[in-house]
């Protein structure tokens, strides 16, 4: 009976190691996939004189824009290095724009509502190595009020 409880308790000991490792694998490879976005880096300037951290990018480094898309209508959007700028909203028929954000920061975001259909968009886009990167889109049902 005890050789019994040995191997359950062996057997368990090896499944918890293996999975913590599998865990640090996933965790490492993830991480590492989305280190572009990370903490402003070398090709920011930041104007510590105005106090408020605000970010400018380098004027050196071409700006790339790409456009969100959608039934919502588009936001276009540029970056310069991590530096991602809220270049325009171009709401499709039926739907507004709630609010957008100009930037320069880490990453902007955009919200466009259709009341009709009691929907609102939210997206948000952030530069990877220089290209605008979806970030998250998210579709929500508003209140029937």
């Amino acid at each position: 009976m005890n050789r019994k409880r040995l191997g359950y308790v062996l057997a368990w000991l090896v499944a918890a190691a293996l999975a913590i490792v599998v865990g640090l694998a996933a965790v490492s490879t993830v991480g590492a996939s989305i280190r572009g976005r990370g903490p402003l880096g070398n090709d920011v300037v930041r104007d510590v004189g105005r106090g408020d951290n605000a970010v400018t990018a380098d004027p050196d480094v071409r700006m790339q824009r790409d456009t969100v898309t959608g039934d919502f209508g588009g936001f276009t959007v540029g970056c310069r290095g991590v530096v991602v700028y809220g270049l325009s909203v171009d709401p499709a028929q039926g739907w507004d724009v709630v609010s957008y954000e100009e930037g320069p920061d880490d990453d902007v975001d955009a919200i466009f509502v259709n009341r009709a259909e009691h929907r609102s968009i939210d997206i948000e886009v952030f530069c990877n190595r220089g290209q605008p990167q979806l970030d998250d889109i998210e579709d929500n049902t508003l209140p029937d009020d």
